[in-house]
Parts: structure tokens; sequence; C-alpha cells
């Protein structure tokens, strides 16, 4: 039933990082009055989304961002993926995938995050009907059977600025470790797997062909994605002390110890790129709604990098929500009814995901003997099994059949 009782806002979205600012821009042909609060300028060297690091997108991912209109606005920043190779260090074992193989343009695509950052926030500044209050940064949530009331002071450290504004609903977009989330008392389980991804770039040699390698050590495992103009991304996954150590190398060093580990399957490797390191856990909240909220993005999971699956599945989540608003337009959008809808909607690419993600870790970081030869053997099976890669290439849709418009 439509609540007629007066809110500043109808959505206000915590967090203009990459999923906040997707959700945002979706909303903003909508008859609906958007609220976005971002601490810090997109732009700025210390902005935690839109930083250093690169972004593999899955077709589902395109497609949203296509409908979106800044795909086309990325075509000079974006480096297609048109074949993965997954292997084991020390093993025999290995699989591949082909783009061609699926009629696929390419499996998926790397987009550096300051381009993506750049593109989202042009048409977020250019959008009507959201607002954007930056910096801002936001202290108090209280939760009200018609409304949410959040505090928020324009200029961080000034709470003499600070003022107080009312929504129907608020979208947790503000990290793993959320305020909101931890305000409307939504728990969430976080177990630690004892790695930090370094993440870096370099170039190589000679041209690249378009792969991406995945590749399973005794201690991690290390990703490397192809970049425009020729370059690679690098996800290195190791303990921590062992991250520390990389992490302190000089430039020549690091890389003659990431040739020794990948090996010279894209040739000889050069002239590196700024390091970065990231302590690596799986958390996820024991739920993704409560009283006029909802979690997104890291908020409400956050994955291992392997497989790349994270960003996509909580750009999923945000256009799912679109979709539902978009529905709900001119009623209550934070009503429960919309907000179970949501939850149920996206439960089994949210638990498929999660599981896949976090199985594969504890499947290659196992070393109890004959493992690792089972391991190889499911490699090569997987390799000459077409409908086991037709499965895997569908990942990048999601999981289960329930896709939003915005992904479709």
């Amino acid at each position: 039933m439509h609540n007629d009782a007066p809110v500043d806002y109808d959505v206000a979205i915590v967090g203009g990082g990459m999923v906040g600012a997707s959700l945002a821009l979706a909303l903003r042909g909508l008859s609906l009055k958007v609220l976005l609060v971002e601490a810090v300028a997109p732009d700025s060297a210390t902005h935690s989304s839109f930083d250093d690091r690169s972004t593999a997108l899955g077709n589902g991912s395109r497609q949203v961002y296509e409908t979106l209109g800044i795909w086309t606005k990325l075509a000079n920043d974006i480096a297609p993926i048109q074949r993965i190779h997954v292997s084991e260090s020390g093993r025999f074992g290995f699989a591949r995938l082909e783009a061609e193989q699926f009629a696929l343009a390419a499996l998926g695509y790397v987009v550096p995050n300051r381009a993506l950052g750049r593109e989202l926030w042009a048409a977020l500044r250019a959008a009507k009907h959201v607002h954007i209050e930056m910096p801002a940064k936001l202290t108090h949530v209280a939760f009200e059977p018609e409304r949410v009331c959040l505090t928020i002071e324009g200029t961080p450290g000034r709470s003499d600025l600070a003022r107080e504004i009312s929504a129907r609903l608020v979208v947790a977009a503000d990290g793993a470790s959320s305020p909101v989330r931890i305000a409307a008392g939504i728990e969430a389980e976080n177990e630690d797997y004892g790695q930090t991804a370094l993440v870096t770039s370099f170039a190589v040699d000679g041209p690249g062909d378009g792969t991406a390698y995945e590749r399973f050590t005794a201690e991690g495992t290390l990703a490397v994605l192809p970049l425009p103009g020729g370059r690679h991304t690098l996800i290195w996954a190791s303990p921590p002390e062992t991250a520390a150590r990389l992490m302190a190398l000089e430039d020549d060093a690091f890389l003659r110890e990431l040739q020794r580990v990948f090996g010279w399957r894209l040739g000889r490797v050069r002239e590196l790129g700024k390091r970065g390191a990231y302590p690596l856990s799986l958390l996820r909240a024991q739920r993704s709604v409560g009283v006029r909220s909802v979690l997104l993005g890291n908020a409400s999971q956050a994955l291992h990098p392997v497989a790349g699956q994270g960003f996509n599945l909580g750009l999923r989540d945000a256009a799912t929500l679109a979709e539902l608003l978009a529905d709900a337009s001119g009623s209550d959008v934070g009503a429960p009814g919309l907000l179970e809808r949501f939850e149920t909607a996206r439960a089994t690419d949210r638990n498929g995901v999660t599981r896949f993600t976090d199985g594969l870790i504890k499947l290659f970081h196992d070393r109890r003997p004959g493992f690792g030869v089972a391991r190889n053997l499911g490699l090569l099976l997987f390799d000459v099994l077409p409908p086991a890669k037709r499965a895997l290439s569908n990942l990048s849709w999601g999981f289960g059949s329930n896709r939003s418009r915005l992904v479709r």
C-alpha cells in the first residue's frame, strides 16, 4: 500500500563505488527521488574502488553497461578475453576455454577501475533525477517503520554541518565493513582465507593474444588478465608473509620471481606497475535485506578474486533491484514484500557463485595424498567435455535463470 508520509527521497544509496554508482545510474530515468552519498571523489587517488586495479566483466555485465549507455564510451579502455587457460603449478593437467567455441565475441572483458569510474560518474553528473552528496560521510542511521533517517556530514569532520535526511529505502553499497549493514542489525560471517592478494600490472616482449590465465600454486592463485595496450594485470594470492616479501622486492627482483612462478607463456615480463596488497576473506551477510534496507556488493558478499566473480555478482544484484524498484515506482519502495522478492530472486545466483569461488579455493588448496592427481585428471576431463565448458561459459550470466531485464 502506498505510504503518504513525507520523505526527502525514495531511495538513498550509501556508497558511490562501482556497484553503488551503477545502481544510481540504472535508476536515473525513473520517477523516483534518488540520493547517492559518497565520501570520496571518484577521481581521487584515495578512492577505494576506482584505484589502480582492473576488473573482469562477464557478458552479463557488458549487457548491463550497454543498456546503461556507457559501454561504447569504454571502447578504448577494455580488453576482450578471447580464451582462458587454467593450470596447476607442478602438475600435468590444464583446461582451456575459447570464445569462438560458443560463438561469443569474448568470454569477458577487462577494464581498469579508473576508466569505469570515469564513465559511470560522467553519466551520473548529467543525470537530473539523482542527487549527489559528495564528499559526505554517513554518521548515523535510524530505522523506523515508515522511513529510514540518515545523518550525514557534508564535509567530513565538521559535525556542525551534519544534517538529517529521510528515505523510504536505504541501499548499503558501502563495502565489506558496511556501517549501514551494522546499523540494520544484519550479521555477517567472515572467513579469513589467510591470504593476501598482490595486485599490479606488467608488460611483455610480445603482443598479447587475449588469453586470461588462472594458475593454482601450492601457496595460492595467480591470475594474469589482458589489459588494453598490450599490458597485463596480475592478481597474485599468497600467504601474508609471502605477499609482504614480494611487496618489498625491487622491481627487477619481483619480475624475476614472477617469471619463475608464471613461466614464459607470454614471453619475458617487464615494466612493472604500481603494486598494492589486499587481505582476502569470504564475507557473507546472513541476509541481504533488513528493515527498509538492502545490501549490495561487498556489503552483502565479499568473495575471493578467483574466477573474477565478485563484482559481476554485485552488479547483477543492482540490476535486479533496479528492475524491482522500477516496477514499484509510485508505491512504497521500502515495503517488506518488495525486499522479500529481491532476496528470493537473488538467492540462487548469490549462493551458487559463493559456493563456486569458495569451493575452487579449497579444492586447489587441499594437499591430502591423491587430491593433486584427481584435480589434474578433472582438468583434463573438463578440457574434452563441451557441455562442461558451455556450463562454465554461462557463468558469465550468473547461476539460475532468474535474470533481470538489464542483464537480458
